[in-house]
């Protein structure tokens, strides 16, 4: 089976993690595009956001790992973008639901409130987890905005 294409983005605040969980993701020979920030150095996330949130959905990235300090402003920013649906996953079970039900593309995660050793749990089962279909696919045709 071919690994996924897994774009990953933070600011300043989660830099450090995204650093560990882009290691990780290398090692787990998922191919990784890193679309910054590049430093702890203080940053707006969402210049970094946008940009990762446009290439998954051009579909040139399957999934995409979002991080800064709450994971709430990377998400919201995320989320703009029609055919995104990004989910803020705090932990494994979370993770696995927006997967297996919102068939989430996106994993926001709060940097400054999980463990290095949570995010690797939640990133995992976030990209190992498909999704149901079902009536959860009925629901999701419902999200995007319809211009009348």
């Amino acid at each position: 089976m071919e690994k996924k294409k897994i774009a990953i983005v933070s600011d300043h605040a989660g830099f450090y993690l995204k650093q560990k969980l882009l290691d990780y993701l290398i090692k787990q020979k998922y191919e990784v595009k890193d679309f910054g920030t590049y430093s702890a150095d203080i940053v707006d996330y969402p210049d970094y956001g946008h940009q990762m949130a446009s290439y998954v959905v051009s579909g040139e990235y399957e999934l995409g790992i979002s991080i800064c300090g709450t994971g709430n402003g990377i998400n919201m920013t995320v989320n703009k973008h029609q055919g995104i649906r990004s989910a803020l996953c705090w932990n494994e079970e979370i993770s696995r639901l927006a997967r297996a039900h919102n068939d989430a593309n996106i994993c926001a995660l709060p940097g400054r409130f999980i463990t290095e050793s949570e995010a690797y749990l939640i990133v995992r089962t976030f990209i190992e987890t498909g999704f149901e279909g079902g009536r959860h696919k009925r629901r999701i045709d419902k999200i995007p905005l319809k211009i009348y």
